[in-house]
């Protein structure tokens, strides 16, 4: 029996490992020259320039997540180091009672209550609240469910599922509470300001900084030595000693439906290849509305393609830079206000930046050298694939114009920078879209809204079409690599019960 994937992404070269360990036939086909999709890194001389993990959920047995990773790769074979600082923010207005305007989220949470403690002893109850929200949640034992599909378990599967209830009523309780509604709490001016700006001006809930913290202070989502694409290339390797097949530089244009059954793909040079399943780990609307023509869809289905339901995860502009400076000592993560508002031509106003100096991985540059990279967000990546499509010296003009004003502040806050670049980068949304084909040049699929807890409008499969499935980040919102390899197990599982075979890790 044989199965097609569409991307070889993390989603799509698990999904490709599952599937192999179960028997199945399987064929990806990627549309660029490389695996791995947004999990990437690529080479500048002698930097390597990392664009995506910064830390993976599952680096160690305190997440069940690692579990999931171990059924692909030898993690032990991965160095995984946790920051003792997960980023620094500096205000604007208010200073600490030392004068400092910078505010430290430590990664160690019994440092991070001393320092909050030594810093606003006036707001106890609330930093109480706080360091009380991680450890709670280090409390409770993450449900089984991460490592099974809902869908497939019996009533009295699913009942034992009740010793459960507290994490989830302690998860609903504070899926409302966002960073800022916790800042207006506090007395402390310092502290008030430093948990407005965690997300450097954005409104999140708070779970987004307290659930990676509590893993964190665990050592359990940790950053992986080597960066993202020799993270990738393991599951690639897995793959292929699996005897899956890969084929790069090879897009997919349609996939082919007969009696509302998929019966396998059609590429961009009209090679036609047969299936029994078709699994999309590519983009959503592409999938939905182009290579399926939009066919299979409902009400719900529409709203989203209409962007009605869930807003597109952030695009990013980003900047690296190799320099020829150790910058040993300085903040691997600051963000920090700008002196003057940088106004980029797809509209978006940066008062704010976020500085990532990489110095924490000793295989991204040479002995004394450092790799920086500054990522700007922006809801408007529709605009630079445009530009670039329609007048490409336009939009080479205006890329170069916003890299140098990164540069000109990043010289300004580090110094000796400028003087000292050996080699440089830079990615637009339109870059992001053309190696990923991600819609509108998202990062991470859907952006999630306030409510966490709020269930998912979207599915692994489509209304009236058989055989087919979806994986990735587009399946959740938020995203990320976690929801890669969780939804492909998933849709891996799905098939095996649907094909009569029991599933099997190994």
């Amino acid at each position: 029996m044989k199965i097609v994937i569409i991307g070889a992404g993390v989603a799509g070269l698990s999904a490709g490992c599952y599937l192999r360990m179960n028997g199945f036939e399987t064929e990806i086909f990627e549309m660029h020259s490389k695996s791995g999709g947004l999990c990437t890194s690529w080479k500048r001389g002698d930097y390597t320039f990392n664009g995506c993990i910064n830390w993976l959920l599952g680096s160690n047995e305190s997440s069940p997540f690692y579990k999931l990773w171990s059924e692909l790769i030898d993690m032990s074979s991965i160095r995984f180091i946790t920051n003792e600082v997960r980023y620094e923010t500096e205000t604007l207005k208010s200073t600490d009672k030392y004068g400092s305007k910078i505010f430290h989220l430590y990664t160690n949470i019994d440092r991070l209550e001393t320092y909050l403690m030594d810093i606003a002893p006036e707001d106890g109850k609330m930093i109480k609240k706080f360091i009380g929200q991680i450890r709670r949640i280090q409390k409770f034992e993450i449900p089984p469910m991460v490592q099974s599909v809902p869908k497939l378990l019996s009533w009295k599967e699913k009942s034992k599922y009740i010793e459960h209830l507290p994490l989830l009523l302690f998860l609903n309780k504070y899926k409302r509470i966002t960073n800022t509604s916790f800042a207006n709490k506090f007395k402390n001016p310092f502290l008030k300001e430093a948990f407005q700006l965690l997300f450097n001006g954005a409104e999140l809930p708070l779970l987004v900084v307290t659930l990676p913290l509590s893993f964190q202070d665990k050592q359990g989502a940790g950053y992986p030595i080597g960066g993202s694409t020799a993270f990738a290339d393991k599951i690639e390797e897995k793959y292929r000693t699996l005897g899956g097949i890969i084929n790069f530089n090879s897009p997919v244009e349609k996939i082919i439906v007969k009696n509302n059954t998929v019966a396998g793909i059609m590429l961009m040079n009209g090679k036609i290849v047969p299936s029994d399943f078709v699994i999309s780990a590519a983009d959503w609307h592409f999938t939905v509305f182009k290579a399926l023509e939009g066919l299979y869809v409902n009400k719900k289905i529409l709203a989203l393609g209409n962007l009605k339901t869930l807003e597109i995860y952030y695009s990013i502009f980003f900047v690296f830079l190799g320099v020829n400076r150790s910058l040993k000592g300085f903040p691997s993560n600051l963000r920090f206000p700008l002196e003057s508002t940088i106004l980029s031509s797809d509209g978006t106003k940066y008062e704010r930046m976020e500085l990532h100096v990489h110095n924490y991985d000793p295989t991204l540059a040479p002995e004394g050298r450092a790799v920086i990279s500054v990522n700007l967000y922006t809801k408007n990546g529709k605009y630079w694939i445009e530009l670039r499509a329609s007048d490409f010296q336009s939009y080479e003009r205006e890329k170069k114009i916003l890299a140098q004003q990164v540069i000109d502040v990043i010289e300004k806050k580090i110094g000796g920078i400028k003087d000292n670049i050996e080699q440089s980068d830079v990615a637009t949304p339109a870059t992001f879209y053309r190696y990923t084909n991600n819609w509108n040049g998202s990062i991470q699929g859907w952006l999630p809204g306030k409510n966490l807890m709020a269930p998912s409008p979207i599915s692994s499969e489509l209304p009236g079409l058989k055989n087919f499935y979806m994986v990735g980040h587009w399946t959740i919102p938020g995203g990320g690599l976690p929801i890669s390899i969780k939804s492909a197990r998933d849709v891996s599982m799905l098939i095996c019960h649907k094909t009569n075979k029991k599933f099997k890790t190994k």
